[in-house]
């Protein structure tokens, strides 16, 4: 299988990588073919909401989504959705390359599409990872995409903290069981 890796991290160190890269070697160790695609350094604009897609595209802007990224997506057969959780919600690199598929939305929905998320927060409070679980259900459920698993890794604020919660070790046993 063919995984697309999407990091939306500025710290490259950070926590979210660590769970990107334990599930990456486990991903490999069963034989999947893994593309990692750094989304916080990509040149991705917002949409534009101008429609001029039609959801079938192409956009009309010509940035490392349209050039890049959304061949990529297209390629793969599952999407790993990788970010640390700022302020209760997805970050804003992630978000917009979510808002941009609707420069496809019709064909992307016909492919099922895949998808696990691995995500980090400082906070290890109940409702930390609320807002994010339900924008990523709703988005499997509109898009079709098959939910293969999750990381949620609360009271990781610092690498040192998230080798010592166990969260390293999901994100490997993930990889490992797709």
């Amino acid at each position: 299988m063919k995984i697309l890796v999407l990091k939306s991290s500025g710290n490259k160190q950070g926590s979210s990588n660590m769970l990107a890269d334990a599930f990456i070697q486990g991903a490999k160790e069963n034989g999947h073919e893994i593309t990692e695609f750094d989304v916080f350094r990509a040149d991705i604009r917002p949409c534009r909401g101008c429609s001029a897609c039609g959801m079938s595209g192409p956009c009309v802007q010509k940035d490392d989504y349209e050039r890049k990224l959304k061949g990529l997506i297209k390629e793969a057969d599952m999407l790993c959705f990788v970010m640390p959780v700022y302020y209760y919600n997805w970050p804003a690199q992630l978000k917009t390359v979510i808002d941009r598929f609707y420069s496809f939305t019709t064909e992307l929905t016909a492919m099922h599409k895949k998808v696990v998320l691995l995500t980090v927060a400082w906070d290890n409070t109940d409702t930390v990872f609320s807002v994010v679980e339900a924008f990523y259900h709703r988005i499997c459920e509109y898009m079709q995409f098959e939910d293969c698993g999750m990381v949620l890794g609360g009271g990781c604020g610092t690498p040192s903290m998230t080798k010592s919660r166990g969260f390293v070790e999901k994100a490997y046993a993930l990889g490992k069981a797709i």
